[in-house]
């Protein structure tokens, strides 16, 4: 397994395996994957975009993330920023990287690579916080959830449903830059 940088025009060569890997990790119908794929191709051109790939040795992807610096006017920026008070909002919202995609395909999870993925990617991400949303699960059982909370990050809101999708989300936040990793190559906490 490789992990690469990837640039903007590499995702989007690539985007029918990324809407596959993102449908299979998240098990989203076709309908909704037809237009994500619109999304996912506009969020290449905003600013601070910064995407990592793990690539199998024959080149097949098997997990992909990606992220870029939040602004006002943005979707998800916007609708999480309406819920925090100004001064969580200027915390969180003013110089902040936010992951908005970061999958595995599922026979390839618990190996490690979501995590290193996460990792490359907070390592190039511009920005003093990021933030992202997660489907809400049990921490303990959840891989996601796990990972994240051992990335060091903390609940900004909880139960936070957006518009267009039923399921309550936690949305996760922690300082950059992410600390070195430790000697014993466990995430940071």
């Amino acid at each position: 397994m490789r992990l690469v940088r990837w640039t903007p025009d590499d995702l989007v060569r690539r985007l029918d395996d990324v809407v596959a890997v993102y449908g299979e990790a998240m098990g989203y119908r076709a309908d909704l994957l037809k237009a994500r794929r619109g999304y996912i191709a506009t969020h290449v051109r905003r600013p601070g975009f910064r995407a990592v790939a793990s690539l199998t040795s024959e080149g097949h992807l098997a997990g992909f993330g990606y992220g870029y610096l939040g602004t006002p006017g943005q979707w998800w920026h916007d609708q999480v920023g309406r819920m925090l008070d100004p001064a969580t909002r200027r915390r969180w919202l003013a110089s902040c990287f936010e992951v908005v995609e970061l999958h595995v395909r599922p026979p390839a999870q618990g190996h490690g690579l979501g995590a290193g993925q996460l990792r490359a990617l907070l390592g190039i991400a511009e920005g003093s916080t990021t933030l992202l949303s997660t489907p809400e699960a049990d921490e303990q059982q959840s891989r996601a959830w796990r990972l994240y909370r051992r990335f060091g990050f903390m609940d900004v809101l909880r139960d936070f449903r957006f518009p267009g999708d039923e399921r309550p989300f936690g949305v996760l936040g922690r300082d950059l830059p992410l600390p070195p990793p430790a000697a014993s190559g466990r995430a940071p906490t």
